[in-house]
């Protein structure tokens, strides 16, 4: 289960403290011109050290290509790549190999598989996700020529919540933050919950919103392959994700049919809705609309404080751990939540495809 897609498909491999990162991509369309600097920039935007509201772990991230691309264009055979580690401190996870880390997938590794690497969380750590970056990155530069854009920002951290929908910011200011969100006044209030938190040792949660733009109608598959599902599906791989909600959300049972019916008319010959509570999908198909939606992320389960916990031999004891840690993931899950859209999308836009085709 370490590959994710149906015709864009990434199989991902290696471990937080092991010699690298790296993946292989399958079924990527032949004779795309790829920019090489804006995948490395991808990368640069997921790695860890880039503010004070990050892990001071050092690591350039410099992507390699090993194979499926000449002349900087995609031949159509796999395209393998690998990103050294470099800035390991695998002593810091000494006082760890014996312990289950609170909330970590520490206990439940060790019984899946009888064995687990405890360096940096080894397979289960979220340096894991530099695969999905890579991948969405070329996922990304398809869908730009097809006319899809992606954005994700930071829309609230803890109680600090980013007032109003999308639709009221210029989401092109997203990185002009640390924290990744696109007001400035919000964006400050941000800041100083997670550099409170950092100070105490500890760690807060919040949630990215994603926008998609330019999706055409008709991405999606009758009941199991429903395209919210699928990115649902998708969101919910990715480290420390605790909830997914597109359109209305759970906020759709608040309100009556009457209320939150996204109305059609006829805009000058193109069908379109006066409203967009259903997110851009219905029927579990893409109609058109703007896709959006919000990914929940629990505050990072390393502390820098003592917690109770239990021993490989099931006593009690104290851990206190070591290290380098995010205080607050979301900075730096905005460019991974957005790669998972991105080869969702381009993998539905495959699939329906080959529907055309016929």
């Amino acid at each position: 289960m370490n590959t994710f897609g149906n015709i864009y498909k990434l199989t991902s491999f290696g471990e937080s403290h092991g010699p690298g990162i790296g993946g292989v991509i399958d079924g990527c369309p032949a004779g795309i011109e790829l920019d090489m600097a804006f995948i490395q920039s991808e990368l640069n935007r997921r790695k860890p050290g880039q503010s004070k509201l990050t892990t001071p772990r050092k690591e350039d991230d410099e992507v390699q290509f090993l194979s499926g691309i000449y002349e900087g264009k995609t031949t159509g055979t796999p395209i393998g790549f690998i990103v050294w580690n470099k800035n390991q401190h695998s002593s810091d996870y000494d006082n760890m190999k014996s312990v289950y880390r609170p909330s970590h997938a520490d206990y439940t590794y060790q019984m899946k598989y009888g064995i687990r690497d405890p360096r940096g969380g080894g397979r289960s750590s979220a340096r894991e996700t530099i695969s999905r970056c890579v991948a969405g990155a070329i996922a990304k530069q398809i869908l730009q020529q097809k006319g899809i854009t992606i954005q994700a920002f930071t829309s609230q951290v803890g109680d600090v919540k980013l007032p109003g929908s999308y639709q009221d910011y210029d989401l092109s200011q997203t990185e002009e933050t640390a924290v990744r969100c696109p007001d400035k006044d919000t964006a400050i209030k941000m800041e100083a919950l997670i550099a409170e938190v950092k100070a105490q040792g500890d760690t807060i949660g919040g949630v990215i919103t994603c926008v998609a733009k330019g999706v055409p109608v008709g991405l999606g598959e009758p009941a199991f392959g429903k395209l919210h599902a699928a990115l649902g599906h998708a969101m919910l791989t990715i480290n420390a994700v605790k909830g997914f909600e597109y359109g209305d959300g759970f906020d759709a049972a608040l309100y009556r049919g009457s209320e939150r019916n996204d109305h059609f008319f006829n805009d000058n010959g193109r069908i379109n809705t006066h409203t967009n509570h259903s997110g851009g999908i219905q029927g579990g198909i893409s109609n058109g609309q703007d896709i959006y939606f919000r990914v929940a992320f629990k505050s990072v389960a390393t502390l820098l404080m003592e917690q109770a916990t239990v021993n490989m031999a099931g006593e009690d004891t104290i851990l206190k751990a070591k290290g380098r840690h995010d205080p607050c993931v979301l900075p730096r899950a905005v460019p991974i939540v957005e790669s998972m859209a991105a080869m969702t999308l381009l993998d539905y836009l495959l699939i329906q495809k080959t529907r055309e085709d016929f």
